[in-house]
């Protein structure tokens, strides 16, 4: 009589802790780079606080942005509108209807009222984003990421992809900043932070943060 071999279950590789085990090299690379780089950019932050003071009004920005499980967090910046914008917004597009259309569909403005003259030159250079490095050491962000959205852009224009964005932290850099930032549409930013995310690994990280300094200094894109 032959005994019937029966097949042996494959050993589990579990891909989960493959994955979990990379999800915890990324934050520890967030915790030391962006602790590297805090240091580094500390007096050009000292300088940028003091030319914002000089303007009148706080220096630093926090804005409420929804994060990893969608918990809400506080996203610092450095202040680049003047007071009171959002009633600025709504009186200038009650005005221009043409910069209303705009915004609804990118969220951004070729000319923003609310933006101050100094806050026009760090948004270019993208320096008013560097307090975010707190956000990273903090846990709330990453280096990498899809960009930190509001609760309202969450529901209005992500949709169906807004489970994928709140499974990952959002980043200081991502896909959408160097595949044209605002030049894009924002459909495009969601299929973007989506695409990130589902075929997230190291090398996509790796990839992203060597082309985001040959991004910001060309300023493409940059409003």
């Amino acid at each position: 009589m032959i005994t019937p071999q029966i097949p042996q279950t494959p050993p589990r590789t579990s891909f989960h802790l493959v994955k979990q085990t990379a999800y915890l090299a990324k934050r520890c690379f967030d915790i030391i780079a962006a602790s590297a780089l805090l240091l580094f950019a500390l007096p050009l932050m000292v300088m940028t606080a003091a030319a914002i003071a000089l303007d009148g009004g706080p220096v630093l920005y926090f804005g409420n942005r929804v994060g990893a499980n969608g918990i809400s967090f506080k996203c610092i910046k450095f202040r680049t509108m003047i007071p009171d914008s959002d009633g600025c917004l709504e009186e200038y597009l009650d005005h221009h209807p043409s910069a209303r259309d705009e915004w609804l569909q990118s969220r951004k403005l070729n000319f923003d009222p609310r933006v101050t003259f100094i806050g026009r030159l760090l948004r270019q250079s993208s320096l008013d984003e560097i307090p975010q490095l707190l956000n990273v050491i903090r846990g709330e962000m990453s280096l990498v990421g899809p960009r930190p959205v509001t609760r309202a852009e969450l529901e209005d224009y992500y949709r169906s992809s807004a489970a994928l964005y709140m499974s990952v932290r959002p980043g200081m850099t991502g896909l959408w900043q160097v595949s044209g930032r605002n030049d894009v549409s924002y459909a495009t930013r969601v299929a973007l932070d989506e695409r990130y995310v589902r075929d997230w690994n190291i090398v996509l990280d790796i990839l992203i943060l060597c082309q985001t300094p040959r991004v910001v200094l060309s300023r493409r894109g940059a409003r």
